[in-house]
């Protein structure tokens, strides 16, 4: 695979609540777009879900939409953490 095609890394949000993962929300900059894939926990277990992925113009646009997503799971109870 092109290393240039993957895009480069902007961030990675981990989501847990009473110590469990929610949700992992990975944005990654293709320079022409920005990405943010997203894989969600269900709380009855099995594989997680991936919806997405959400398509923005660019890194700006798409961590306005990850900091939206990560305050509303803050104000539900959850934990976020990054890398």
């Amino acid at each position: 695979m092109n290393p240039e095609a993957a895009g480069r890394d902007v961030g990675i949000r981990y989501i847990r609540r009473d110590g469990h993962s929610v949700a992992v929300l990975r944005t990654i900059d293709h320079g022409e777009s920005c990405v943010v894939e997203a894989e969600v926990f269900p709380t009855s277990g099995g594989f997680p879900e991936r919806p997405g992925p959400y398509t923005f113009a660019d890194e700006r646009q798409a961590g306005i939409f990850v900091t939206e997503v990560v305050e509303a799971l803050i104000y539900l109870g959850c934990e976020a953490s990054e890398s």
